[in-house]
């Protein structure tokens, strides 16, 4: 396949495809947040937590706000202790596949459980990628690969009951399970990436980006997918350490980015600075425990995975559905995965014109006055 063609290969209706489910999710929201919240709670069901909440039971929203309280991670905590030593079922279907660590960004680091189900959902971080090339026809994109630069898999073990876990970091955890099932090739390869060590100091990242430009500095890397602040660090590095910025090694055609709040606000600049003015940069908003938005279109903003997560919010007002937010108005995320139900995320997101939204940090006292400030020195009082 050339670039000239690809266009008219038969691969762009299967990105269409890809990307379909999430569009059809949000021309219909409350019909989709109806459909995942009956799939959820077919899994909170074979659990002893969600049976102890009559999971079986609930026909409705208002059944389930009545049976599932809202749980932060400490309420959780006990649950996971339980899982970790062995007793799976007590909150989550299927044994994990990995225990993916937060990087302790409200404190003490989180341990999370990824199943099956969970990971197959985060299959779906690739739809900010898709969604830019059909929407910028740039398909040259597809042939090159995707630069990795992700947090190690796996960075320490912990016993509990006698039983051993491994965790590491959830972009770690996620490459390594997850991209084999893509026809995009990453490089280098999160085994590579693993075998120097879990460690998250300066000499342990400077090992990991010379690795990554070892291994891709001859190759045709059109992209990068992961935490914004990493891949700020990654270009400072390689022009300190080989005097020269990736827009000087490669030619990306996109950044998939996320890990901070408004990206495309406050790190663009810097970004097209040292990847190149004509690389595209799409905000993803995903966190430790699921993947649940992107970017759609020009407009610098994410929107909902309608289709595979159930999204409520707590405001002022009370908690409302994530789709019932008026343009304007800012709370606290309340998500349910396949892992936890009705989990305070500790987020908080502000709404614009459905269905665009922006996490604007964490759910701290100061994080309103914070956003505010940053409109005001960008003289961007509408928070666009």
């Amino acid at each position: 396949m050339t670039a000239g063609n690809i266009a008219d290969n038969p691969i762009v209706p299967i990105l269409q495809a890809f990307v379909q489910p999430w569009h059809d999710a949000l021309a219909d929201p409350p019909a989709a947040q109806a459909r995942i919240l009956a799939d959820l709670l077919k899994i909170y069901a074979k659990t002893e937590y969600g049976q102890q909440h009559h999971a079986e039971t609930i026909g409705s929203v208002t059944d389930y706000r009545a049976a599932f309280p809202v749980m932060t991670y400490a309420d959780y905590l006990p649950l996971l202790e339980r899982i970790m030593g062995g007793d799976t079922h007590a909150l989550i279907e299927a044994k994990p596949l990995g225990w993916a660590m937060t990087r302790g960004t409200t404190g003490q680091s989180k341990i999370v459980p990824m199943t099956p189900r969970d990971l197959d959902q985060r299959h779906n971080a690739a739809r900010a990628v898709i969604q830019y090339v059909l929407h910028s026809k740039n398909y040259e994109i597809l042939l090159g690969a995707n630069l990795n630069l992700s947090f190690p898999s796996i960075v320490g073990r912990k016993t509990v009951n006698g039983n051993t876990i491994e965790y590491g970091y959830a972009t770690g955890i996620y490459v390594k399970h997850v991209a084999a099932r893509t026809p995009i090739r990453t490089i280098p390869s999160m085994q590579q990436i693993d075998n120097l060590g879990g460690d998250t100091g300066k000499e342990a990242w400077d090992a990991r980006f010379e690795l990554a430009y070892d291994t891709a500095k001859d190759e045709n890397m059109t992209i990068l997918g992961g935490a914004a602040q990493v891949a700020l660090k990654f270009a400072k590095w390689l022009r300190k350490t080989h005097g020269v910025y990736p827009k000087d090694v490669w030619n990306f055609g996109v950044l998939s980015l996320g890990s901070a709040p408004e990206i495309n606000a406050t790190l663009r600049p810097k970004l097209l600075g040292y990847y190149g003015q004509n690389t595209g940069i799409v905000e993803i908003y995903g966190a430790t425990e699921g993947m649940f938005g992107q970017q759609m279109d020009d407009r610098r903003r994410w929107v909902p995975n309608y289709d595979l997560y159930f999204f409520e919010v707590e405001t002022k007002n009370g908690i409302k559905m994530l789709h019932e937010m008026r343009p304007g108005e800012t709370g606290s995320l309340i998500v349910s995965t396949p892992v936890l139900p009705r989990y305070k995320i500790l987020d908080l997101v502000r709404a614009f014109e459905p269905p665009y939204f922006l996490c604007i940090g964490r759910d701290r006292a100061w994080t309103r006055g914070v956003y505010w400030l940053r409109r005001m020195m960008q003289f961007d009082f509408w928070g666009g």
